[in-house]
């Protein structure tokens, strides 16, 4: 495993291929309050990229594009939270997308355990740690602790993405997860507009 720690953007020329393994790291949870500090991104090569956002400004021309490029599909865990982050601060709407989590809860349908460290388990056989998930990511120089755990947490995105494809396959939800993953950007944006604890589909 190899990362590559960018500060302010990605460089230029770097070739992702066909499907981008994408996360984030933030000041905490809060769409409102906590600015984004960190983009990780793989190809699956077993190289991680890690980009050191300015969050005085965003300005990083090279990663917006990737990001925005519709003939990359971005591959990501919960990305319900990575897509509204990254349109909210880059301005990005990421499309196509293909979410693990939701995936992971469409297919593993004999358990409720859909965290990436247990799905990591499950269909790659790799052991995730999660010590440095509550760490200061805006700190001005990341600990080799902070950049190993951010690099795990896209290393393995295109394994998993393959192994819980041939499930939905299986059980006939390919189409299902696709409406799924097309519906995200739009449930990004009711996040954004204050209707992230709402359920607008119930009756009450």
């Amino acid at each position: 495993m190899t990362i590559h720690l960018h500060r302010g953007d990605l460089p230029a020329g770097l070739d992702f291929g066909r499907a981008v393994a994408v996360d984030t790291e933030t000041l905490g949870l809060s769409l409102v309050r906590d600015q984004l500090c960190l983009v990780q991104l793989s190809a699956g090569d077993g190289d991680a990229h890690l980009v050191q956002l300015d969050r005085t400004s965003y300005d990083c021309p090279n990663l917006k594009a990737l990001l925005a490029d519709t003939g990359v599909e971005k591959i990501l865990h919960f990305a319900r939270f990575d897509l509204a982050m990254i349109e909210k601060y880059l301005g990005v709407t990421m499309s196509p997308v293909f979410c693990t989590k939701i995936a992971s809860k469409l297919t593993r349908t004999y358990t409720d355990r859909h965290g990436l460290k247990d799905v990591a388990r499950e269909i790659a056989g790799i052991e995730l740690s999660k010590q440095q998930q509550s760490s200061d990511w805006g700190a001005a120089e990341l600990t080799e602790a902070q950049q190993q755990y951010a690099a795990a947490d896209v290393l393995y995105l295109h394994q998993i993405r393959d192994g819980l494809a041939a499930m939905l396959e299986r059980e006939g939800r390919s189409g299902l997860a696709r409406a799924c993953f097309d519906f995200l950007p739009w449930r990004a944006r009711l996040d954004l507009q204050g209707w992230g604890e709402t359920d607008i589909f119930a009756h009450t």
